[in-house]
């Protein structure tokens, strides 16, 4: 007996509401079922259909398609930009969660709602604000070409637009999983005389260290995969400006299957590896939150 109800009633009852909300079992079978075909039709079928091209020719054929000039630029200008963009989103993104997630003062609507800029606004348009602004004829253009500095159809251009592009990720990442943890570590911490840079060391970064991976994963793929905004700003120059997405069409736009396909086959290996971290840092995140549930002093 508990609170005057038979333990063996009780079950029943809650038998009985669990299968008031379940779905029949051909039901359920048949959205496993739809669901399945639409992942193998539009995401496994696609995926194994670009290593199938690259490999059209054999092996040979693909080692010499991604062995070209053009193509090993495009692959040093990806990673370098990448190299560029990842930290610096970084530290944006742990200062702006930071600020964000711990504080509160004027204008905080307004910095959330400038951080999730990127999302609401098409790459395109943000690398065409980078042309009008830096461009020959833009805002600064004359300015900077009296100094003989480039931004537009160089490097610094496709890094401003995939900084533009990636800088959400992080933030966005860190700002829920702060806010949740509040910030009674922290006014602990200070309390017992540690520095501001002791307690967000010591404290608070070891306890959004997976978000922060999650975040710099996703920012690093996004950075390696950019097309829209790099392709405004960049000038598609062979071996100078084109990165591998960009590599990717220009070669699809020549008829050169084998080479776009061996191109894109290894951005589609950066999206599985990417695929693969997500699932371990996922998988490594319920582990230690279950320990520290377990590892909790439990009430009386």
């Amino acid at each position: 007996m508990a609170g005057g109800i038979p333990r063996t009633a009780r079950a029943a009852g809650d038998a009985k509401s669990r299968r008031g909300i379940e779905e029949p079992a051909w039901m359920r079978r048949v959205l496993i079922g739809l669901a399945v075909a639409f992942v193998g039709v539009f995401l496994l079928v696609p995926l194994a259909n670009v290593f199938a091209q690259a490999m059209a020719k054999g092996w040979p054929a693909y080692q010499k398609s991604l062995g070209h000039p053009d193509t090993l630029a495009s692959v040093r200008l990806t990673l370098l930009v990448s190299a560029c963009c990842v930290p610096l989103n970084l530290v944006f993104g742990v200062i702006a969660a930071w600020a964000v997630a711990k504080f509160q003062f004027r204008g905080k609507a307004l910095l959330i709602t400038l951080i999730d800029l990127p999302f609401s606004v098409s790459p395109v348009v943000s690398g065409l604000i980078y042309v009008v602004m830096f461009g020959a004829q833009g805002v600064l253009g004359p300015w900077l070409d009296a100094r003989d500095i480039q931004i537009i159809f160089a490097m610094p251009g496709i890094v401003l637009a995939t900084l533009f592009v990636t800088f959400p990720f992080v933030a966005r990442e860190l700002i829920p999983l702060m806010e949740a943890q509040g910030s009674d570590a922290e006014q602990a911490a200070l309390t017992l005389g540690a520095s501001g840079w002791q307690t967000f060391r010591h404290v608070t970064l070891p306890s959004v260290k997976w978000g922060l991976l999650y975040g710099v994963i996703l920012c690093n793929a996004r950075a390696m995969g950019e097309f829209g905004a790099v392709s405004v700003v960049s000038g598609h120059i062979s071996g100078v400006t084109e990165t591998l997405p960009l590599r990717i069409e220009k070669l699809h736009q020549e008829y050169q299957a084998v080479g776009a396909f061996s191109a894109a086959s290894l951005l589609a290996i950066l999206a599985l590896v990417t695929l693969g971290l997500k699932t371990w840092l996922e998988r490594r995140q319920a582990i230690e939150h279950a320990r520290g549930q377990n590892d909790s002093p439990s009430l009386p």
